[in-house]
């Protein structure tokens, strides 16, 4: 059995960061100084990269956090239907007016395009499509056969190769998972993966697919949907797909491409919110320091950014190119943590909107009551003794502003909690006093500072057994 060594430290983030590798990242030494800058969490993004060198990048990995006692979650990130222009002979400028056809069949001839999915099967006459992150804007005029479709161009721009395409009003039908997506998944089975991120979600029977796969294969990994299309945010298309999923990401580029711009930050807010409501992972993604890819510092508006999610309540923040393919991938985990750090000093976060977890009731009433009485007491943390992880998420819904420090003898549970809000996590085995033991250690080696410490248990009466949470202890230690 993994056992995580005890971490010091004299700053302690409750938000946490979530850093995608990358060629500029993609090394055992660099994985190693993001994760001590303040890394949580690392995506691999399956849109690139073979499957050898996800082999070497999980192994550095957990390597590190093995090292560094500090449990770190992996989320495979799918590609889902990311539709993408082929090869083109050269750049193509169009103009207002200009008609286009889309070929999956076809190479390169004048407005000819190859495309790398056939649209012919999904579009309808009259929907739009967007090329190039909604640079060049274009309505279905017609399906010209089993493999093409013609296109008006909208506005005058200019087409170059494997640049993306949108449909913001295209029903996929359920057909979001890709054959690459199942490959990719089969390799996900036999790797020591966390999450499962599925990209395009666009209702609530794509995450039942994904979780059946998953279940069927006896897979531990939970489930993040990517809210990324105009179909996901339907009012009420959007609450039922966090009740069924384990987590969201909200996928600010491509949503704003899809819905538009000015709808991201609402949309933000109404999802972080519908997580906390029903104790869901929520991850914020996408540009949030972008301009670090190529400077040292942030600007002001990304300072703002990454501020505004951690008062809203996000439990993670994400960096893509920053790490990925960024020239300050250290400074930018660096300057975000500061970010988070300062805010949560200064700014309370945003209350939230209502609980709604009927069904665990019993668990839900015991980690709120575990909260106020932590804060009452100004205790030291909250001790969240869990099997597999659901009584520290819940305790991490009520966004306590003092450490959740969760003790599990699963090691995938520790990695899991790693992305949940203010959670730290230790792996120790099942006993009746778990709890209390880890927080005497973390006494010892000076975690809680000088003098006496006070901490609040939460447990069940059946240690390892899920679902047991059903006592408060609070307990003293000199």
């Amino acid at each position: 059995m993994v056992e995580y060594t005890l971490v010091m430290t004299s700053i302690f983030k409750r938000t946490k960061i979530l850093a995608t590798i990358g060629p500029k990242t993609s090394n055992p030494e660099m994985i190693e100084q993001l994760i001590t800058a303040g890394v949580n969490g690392f995506r691999l993004n399956f849109s690139h990269g073979e499957y050898n060198e996800r082999d070497d990048q999980i192994k550095w990995i957990r390597e590190a956090s093995a090292k560094l006692g500090k449990p770190v979650a992996i989320l495979q990130d799918l590609q889902g239907p990311k539709i993408r222009l082929g090869v083109l002979n050269e750049d193509v400028h169009v103009k207002k007016g200009d008609e286009l056809v889309l070929d999956f069949a076809a190479s390169h001839n004048g407005l000819t395009l190859p495309v790398q999915y056939n649209l012919a099967e999904k579009v309808k006459t009259g929907q739009p499509i967007y090329i190039f992150d909604g640079k060049v804007r274009t309505t279905v005029l017609e399906i010209t056969s089993a493999t093409a479709i013609k296109v008006r161009v909208e506005n005058d721009g200019v087409l170059s190769s494997k640049k993306g395409i949108n449909l913001p009003d295209t029903d996929f039908g359920g057909d979001i998972l890709t054959p690459k997506d199942l490959r990719d998944i089969e390799y996900g089975l036999h790797q020591d993966i966390d999450y499962v991120a599925l990209s395009f979600v666009q209702s609530t029977e794509d995450i039942r697919r994904l979780r059946q796969i998953l279940t069927d294969c006896g897979s531990r990994a939970q489930i993040v949907a990517k809210i990324e299309t105009k179909a996901a945010i339907d009012e009420t298309e959007m609450e039922e797909i966090v009740k069924l999923t384990d987590g969201v990401m909200v996928a600010r580029g491509d949503l704003a491409v899809e819905a538009g711009a000015e709808v991201v930050p609402a949309v933000q807010r109404q999802l972080i919110e519908l997580c906390r409501k029903y104790g869901k992972l929520s991850i914020v993604a996408t540009q949030m320091m972008a301009s670090m890819v190529d400077s040292p510092e942030p600007t002001r508006a990304e300072v703002s950014d990454v501020a505004s999610a951690v008062i809203q309540g996000a439990d993670t923040v994400m960096l893509s190119d920053e790490t990925a393919n960024g020239n300050y991938p250290l400074e930018t985990v660096a300057a975000m943590k500061r970010v988070i750090v300062y805010t949560q000093e200064h700014v309370e976060v945003a209350p939230a909107i209502g609980h709604a977890r009927a069904e665990h009731n019993q668990r839900d009433a015991i980690s709120g009551a575990a909260v106020k009485l932590a804060e009452q007491l100004r205790a030291n943390a909250i001790i969240a003794e869990t099997k597999s992880g659901a009584t520290a998420a819940n305790v991490a819904v009520h966004r306590p502003d003092l450490p959740i420090v969760s003790v599990t003898s699963q090691p995938y549970v520790a990695q899991q909690l790693s992305l949940r809000y203010a959670t730290k996590s230790y792996v120790r085995p099942d006993d009746a006093e778990a709890g209390f033991k880890l927080a005497s250690e973390l006494k010892n080696d000076g975690y809680f500072g000088d003098g006496r410490a006070t901490v609040v248990i939460v447990s069940g009466q059946q240690p390892g057994v899920a679902g047991g949470t059903d006592t408060i202890k609070v307990r003293v230690i000199e």
